[in-house]
């Protein structure tokens, strides 16, 4: 007999998951955060060559980490019914996937330069770029298998290791960053490549920690037994939900990358604000993120169990969550933008007053935003637990490029209103993902799910 829970016990069960969930996303994000705020303080051009190199960087791994993302839908279906067989072959197809996945694209990295400037980035940024990324392209094998490991440990609600170990990342990386970035204690000062070679320790070591919690921790589903023993049917279903899962991710994170290209063609001072205010709206995206997994993993949960019922009001919870998320960080972004722009830039940097009066316009942009971002990940977020990545894949590239991009692009050049402009062009294109994708999710949660109605 299946217990019905009040909209009261899903929201205590949803905060319980998806605030560790929310702060291990922040955590990792404020790996990356750390970088731009310590090479920010190393200088502008640095910084500059570092927002393009790192976004470079994080568009091959959006689009890569599909497989892993794939893992918690599967991995929370399998244990709704107990099934550890599953959870064993899914998470070891991912992590095969995975590897696969960096070797190919490595060769990628060694033309970085020529990439970037063919896409109209100044020559001397590039060049900075190019040794960031020789090294970062290394840390794509682990940085996958980090996520692979996190995705498992999510859908069996472990939900505070993970956190754990993201929080010791954030300071192993701040510790690197201030040896190889300004060499200090010995090391030397490599600037944006010490910064790259300090990325690529800590997720070698968060992988490392995370490999050996999850054979000691969760003996029950033999992770690693036969590791090198292939399942191709469990390999195709992964790559068939990692595919779309990838691409739909690639599809918002290209969006927002295409965006510091267009900040490029504009100015130093205004692609580094573009990527101060970018760091900031991420930040609060991170807790939209912790949510929707949560939510990812309350539907999967509920579907394995056949419970339609359950499903609806744990999602209801799961956007009403959402909304006062994006109000809060909407209300900090308004109330403090120059503190909040000002952490990111150096008191005596020469640009400091003007990169502060482009980054205010944008964050009062990145204010509206929150609502649509947050919004829409989670429309998705509830329709992933439905193993549903296929049509959604589609609506995402419609919403963001098909839409959101050329507006960013007419709004920002054809109209001339500058850099608010591509923001704006963003809100547009988020807020069509969010309205398409949710009336997707409730209309058809019982058909795509095959659940009993409650």
């Amino acid at each position: 007999m299946i217990m019905e829970r009040t909209y009261l016990e899903h929201a205590k069960k949803i905060l319980v998951l998806g605030l560790p969930l929310a702060g291990s996303q922040i955590a990792q994000f404020s790996v990356h955060m750390t970088d731009v705020i310590m090479m920010g303080w190393y200088g502008l051009d640095e910084l500059a060559a570092l927002v393009l190199a790192s976004g470079f960087w994080f568009v091959l791994f959006i689009l890569m980490a599909g497989f892993a993302f794939a893992v918690v839908p599967l991995v929370a279906t399998a244990a709704g019914k107990g099934d550890s067989t599953t959870i064993r072959r899914a998470t070891r197809m991912a992590i095969w996937l995975s590897l696969l996945a960096a070797v190919l694209i490595y060769p990628i990295f060694g033309y970085s330069d020529d990439i970037l400037m063919a896409l109209g980035q100044q020559p001397h940024i590039a060049a900075q770029a190019r040794p960031y990324l020789a090294v970062a392209g290394f840390e794509m094998a682990p940085a996958l298998i980090v996520a692979v490991f996190r995705s498992y440990f999510s859908a069996l609600e472990r939900t505070r290791v993970v956190l754990f170990v993201v929080i010791g990342a954030v300071m192993l990386n701040a510790g690197l960053n201030y040896m190889f970035i300004f060499g200090n204690l010995g090391a030397p000062e490599l600037g944006v490549l010490g910064s790259a070679i300090a990325s690529l320790i800590v997720h070698t070591v968060m992988m490392i920690v995370l490999a050996l919690y999850a054979a000691k921790a969760t003996p029950e589903n033999d992770l690693f037994r036969n590791p090198l023993k292939p399942d191709w049917a469990m390999f195709a279903t992964v790559f068939r939900m990692g595919v779309p899962i990838g691409i739909t991710s690639l599809a918002e994170v290209g969006l927002f990358n295409a965006a510091a290209l267009m900040m490029g063609w504009i100015g130093t001072a205004t692609l580094a604000a573009h990527g101060i205010v970018l760091q900031l709206t991420a930040i609060a995206f991170m807790t939209q993120i912790g949510l929707s997994q949560a939510g990812t993993i309350r539907v999967g949960n509920a579907m394995g169990r056949e419970d339609e019922a359950d499903l609806r009001k744990g999602a209801l919870v799961v956007v009403v969550l959402s909304a006062v998320m994006a109000a809060i960080s909407s209300a900090l972004f308004l109330l403090f933008p120059d503190f909040l722009i000002g952490l990111f830039i150096a008191p005596d940097e020469p640009a400091r007053d003007q990169v502060l009066a482009i980054g205010g316009m944008l964050i009062v942009i990145a204010a509206a935003l929150q609502f649509s971002d947050g919004g829409q990940v989670v429309a998705l977020s509830l329709l992933r637990g439905l193993h549903d990545t296929a049509v959604p894949m589609w609506l995402a590239a419609l919403s963001y490029w098909g839409l959101g991009m050329p507006a960013a692009y007419i709004f920002g050049f054809v109209l001339d209103w500058g850099a608010t402009g591509v923001w704006m062009g963003f809100v547009f294109g988020l807020t069509t993902a969010w309205w398409t994708m949710s009336y997707r999710f409730w209309r058809n949660k019982s058909h795509i799910s095959g659940g009993r109605r409650g």
